[in-house]
């Protein structure tokens, strides 16, 4: 089972980092290649740059009221859902097709309860306990 992972392209690991410019302020982000990679496969089936797909992503967050004191996490968690619901058949993995066509409310909601169904639930958001 390991194999399929430690044989993979150790590039896919390596972290890099973009500057870009959201709302005029100029940052940086650095996440691993295989994140990159997918963000550019996002914001390319809804026809958006990468720094259009990252502003888009963090302006929309925003008005949710999201927590973005680690936005690059936030970003690899997009990714690892990207994956996951296509590998769920929850939206297309036809490249051609955009994600904003998805239906993304009845998405969550089959995604809320396969949770429920499975007992699996969000942990709190609570400071971590320290382990003795």
């Amino acid at each position: 089972m390991c194999e399929l992972f430690i044989g993979a392209d150790p590039m896919l690991w390596q972290s890099r980092t973009r500057s870009l410019r959201i709302d005029g302020v100029a940052t940086s982000i650095r996440i691993e290649t295989h994140f990159w990679e997918t963000l550019e496969e996002i914001g390319a089936r809804d026809g958006l740059s990468l720094a259009q797909l990252i502003t888009k992503l963090w302006h929309e967050a925003m008005d949710a009221d999201h927590d973005l004191g680690n936005f690059t996490s936030f970003l690899r968690v997009c990714c690892s859902r990207y994956h996951a619901l296509i590998a769920l058949g929850e939206i297309s993995s036809d490249l051609s097709r955009p994600i904003a066509a998805s239906p993304a409310r009845a998405i969550l909601a089959r995604e809320a309860a396969r949770r429920a169904m499975s007992g699996i639930t969000p942990a709190p958001l609570t400071r971590p306990e320290k382990i003795n």
